[in-house]
C-alpha cells in the first residue's frame, strides 16, 4: 500500500519559517505530480502547492513569494519551505500524489485528482 508521510510541522512565530517533508518508501515521487494542500479548522481544504513530473511547479496566489516547493529526488523527497509564516497559513498540511500527472485547476493542482495522501503535518502560526 502507498503511503505518503508528511513531517516538519510545528510551532512557528509570525514571520518565521518551517520546510515541510513529504516522503514515501512505495513510490518514486519525481515520477508523479506531488502536491500540498491544507486545511484550516472550520475551512474547506486548499491547494497549496505542487510540482510536476517534470519539474513545473506550481502556487497559489496566497502563499506564492513565501513559500518554496521542491524536490529532492536522491531522498525521494518534495519539501515545502514556507517563509514569512502568518497566522492565517495555520492549518493541517496534507501531501498527496496523483499518478496520472498533474490536472491544474486554478493554477493548482486539483484536489479530486489525487491518488495518495498522506496523513498530514499540523502547522501553527501564533505569537
Amino acid at each position: 500500500q502507498v503511503q505518503l508521510v508528511e513531517s516538519g510541522g510545528g510551532l512557528a512565530q509570525p514571520g518565521g519559517s518551517l520546510k515541510l517533508s513529504c516522503l514515501s518508501s512505495e513510490m518514486v515521487l519525481r515520477s508523479y505530480c506531488i502536491a500540498w494542500f491544507r486545511q484550516a479548522p472550520g475551512k474547506a481544504r486548499e491547494g497549496v502547492a505542487g510540482i510536476s513530473d517534470d519539474g513545473k511547479a506550481y502556487y497559489s496566489p496566497s502563499v506564492k513569494g513565501r513559500f518554496t516547493l521542491f524536490r529532492d529526488d536522491t531522498e525521494n523527497t518534495v519539501y515545502l519551505r514556507m517563509n514569512d509564516l502568518q497566522p492565517e497559513d495555520t492549518a493541517v498540511y496534507y501531501c498527496a500524489a496523483d499518478v496520472w500527472g498533474c490536472t491544474v485547476v486554478d493554477g493548482i493542482p486539483d484536489a479530486s485528482s489525487m491518488d495518495y495522501w498522506g496523513k498530514g503535518t499540523l502547522v501553527i502560526v501564533s505569537s
